[in-house]
């Protein structure tokens, strides 16, 4: 998108998962089968520790086959084997982790860079932050610790398999209290749900505070508000006290409750155990395995914790892919007509915003090569009209046409490669300063960002900077007024035939300002100019003005014209100096002697 924003570059890695792809089943698959497999040798030791010590205890050498030697042998590869399927259950589980954060992550900062503005205003920047991270980390965990929950079951359910197999009773008797292990989880489970969208909710809101007071510290310190300001940005802090004490209280509780109920049943499967020992339907080593498995199939609140990851994990994927799921813009198949003056075009245009009508604009023109300003009070509609007019929104009703072809039918690449924009904060990125201002949808030459820049103005300091262009933007001390010089050059590098400049030499004085409109109108790429203006200096150079108020159309016309209004002059504050001597004599006090009207 061809705006001053400078838009962070993306490593081939940082974009995995950005086109909507996943990494797949394959990571959560292997670390399935590494703790199945795991899970698997851990049901067979007891049967083989068993199968060992009734042949030893039998003949007290294990039989003049070695039937003992072999079993004891098995254990021991069973004992090798599960250390060995441990070990790459964690190797597997943070590989899965990685790609599945990554890809979360990537695919909600794409959908944010393509959601429509209007849309993604609602997340402050510390939300979208809270999200991209700690958000995105924990939906990162969440498919290994599926996989490790769901081989969790396979230890119980096999332990539970292999007990009937040993002794029957027993395994009734362990079978009996597994439905109170299961309440114990379903409610933990439902529990922990909405405590923790709840916690990652409070987290948010003390990010967004916390960035508010970052960027306006200088305020804050100049107010003495700073106590004031730390009890604002800190108040979600005992919320989020409060919820974690809650989570924690729940796992405890869950924790506590299995803790409790574990012992028991083993117990009770030993007392079991024991009875049908003395009564000779089990050997020792049956007994010693039955012990064993009442203790693996107890284990099942033992998922508390792996559930727990597994709901966070779901909470904190839906607010990050919420990012991920905004609307976007749709682009047609057309193509702009070749060589087109860049004529622009609004028909019947209407934008709604929560039930308001903030922009109805209808038979407004603007002729191809000219520059129009757009004028009103603050509210009036003017960044709006300017996000319409370039297709950052899509208007509600009616359609902006370009060279007789509507914005709606273009492809992304034709729209974004003739319609730049100049915003009024551009946003630093990586990279050098060549870097900054030649990033976009032209190729643009190391020449024509030297020519960008001295169009801006900003050469200059540039030049003074340590490595000149090729400075790091990161390492230069830039004021914000040559970050929007900065911001201009990249804009006019990358200039088609329609330039839309939202109140981008706010922080430029007058001197200035008037060097960049010359530079403008001589050095830049010719093409139409639309230009939210709020000095009547810059509405004064433009040949049209489109003066808007209260979200409607209500003159286009050159500002010589409208000067004669003393509503018009108002906008610019100038009621007083107008009535005093209205038409020309007003404009020559209001305005330097070279833009008067």
């Amino acid at each position: 998108m061809p705006t001053t924003g400078f838009r962070a570059r993306r490593t081939g890695r940082a974009r995995d998962g950005a086109d909507g792809a996943t990494p797949g089943r394959a990571p959560e698959a292997l670390v399935l089968l590494c703790s199945v497999g795991a899970a698997a040798a851990t049901v067979a030791q007891p049967f083989a520790l068993g199968r060992t010590l009734d042949l030893l205890l039998r003949d007290g050498t294990g039989g003049a086959d070695g039937a003992a030697g072999r079993w004891l042998a098995l254990s021991a590869a069973l004992l090798v084997g599960e250390l060995l399927l441990d070990s790459l259950t964690s190797l597997f589980t943070g590989r899965c982790n990685a790609v599945w954060t990554a890809s979360v992550r990537s695919r909600a900062f794409d959908g944010l860079l393509r959601a429509v503005p209007d849309r993604a205003r609602p997340f402050t920047p510390g939300d979208v932050g809270t999200r991209l991270t700690l958000n995105a980390a924990d939906a990162g965990g969440a498919p290994a610790a599926r996989a490790a929950l769901a081989a969790s079951m396979v230890t119980p359910v096999g332990a539970l398999a292999a007990l009937a197999v040993v002794d029957v009773w027993v395994a009734a008797c362990v079978l009996a209290g597994l439905p109170a292990l299961a309440l114990v989880l379903r409610t933990f489970a439902r529990d922990t749900g909405a405590s923790v969208a709840a916690y990652q909710n409070a987290q948010s809101q003390l990010a967004s505070r916390l960035l508010e007071a970052l960027e306006g510290a200088a305020t804050i310190a100049a107010a003495g508000t700073g106590a004031r300001e730390r009890a604002r940005v800190l108040e979600p802090l005992t919320r989020l006290d409060a919820l974690g004490r809650r989570m924690w209280t729940l796992h405890g509780r869950a924790l506590g409750r299995s803790g409790v109920l574990v012992p028991l049943l083993t117990l009770a499967a030993t007392a079991v155990g024991g009875l049908r020992l003395a009564s000779g339907a089990l050997s020792v080593g049956e007994l010693l395995a039955a012990c064993r498995y009442a203790q693996l199939t107890a284990g099942v609140g033992g998922a508390a914790a792996l559930l727990g990851a597994v709901v966070r994990g779901r909470e904190a994927r839906n607010r990050t892919l919420e990012l991920a799921h905004m609307p976007a813009l749709d682009y047609g198949t057309r193509r702009l007509p070749p060589a087109g003056p860049g004529d622009l075009e609004l028909r019947g245009v209407r934008v709604v915003r929560d039930g308001r009508q903030v922009l109805r604009a209808d038979g407004v023109r603007v002729p191809g090569g000219t520059t129009a300003a757009v004028v009103g009070r603050s509210g009036a509609g003017k960044s709006v009209l300017a996000a319409v007019a370039g297709r950052l929104i899509d208007p509600d009703e009616g359609h902006v046409l370009l060279d007789g072809v509507r914005l709606d039918r273009l492809t992304r690449e034709a729209l974004r490669t003739e319609v730049a924009y100049a915003f009024e904060r551009p946003a630093p990125t990586e990279g050098t300063v060549a870097e900054a201002v030649a990033a976009g949808p032209r190729r643009v030459s190391p020449e024509q960002v030297r020519e960008a820049c001295r169009a801006a103005g900003a050469d200059g300091f540039v030049r003074r900077l340590p490595s000149g262009y090729d400075t790091p933007l990161s390492a230069a001390p830039l004021s914000g007024g040559e970050y929007q010089r900065l911001g201009l050059a990249r804009a006019f590098a990358h200039a088609g035939r329609l330039l839309i400049m939202d109140d981008a030499t706010s922080s430029l004085d007058t001197a200035t300002e008037h060097e960049v409109d010359r530079a403008l109108r001589h050095s830049v790429r010719p093409g139409t100019r639309l230009v939210v203006a709020h000095r009547p200096s810059v509405a004064a150079r433009a040949d049209l003005v489109i003066w808007l108020e209260d979200g409607g159309v209500r003159a286009v016309a050159p500002h010589r014209e409208l000067w004669e209004t003393a509503d018009y002059r108002a906008v610019f504050g100038a009621g007083a100096a107008g009535a005093a001597a209205p038409g020309a004599s007003a404009a020559r006090r209001a305005e330097p002697e070279e833009v008067r009207p």
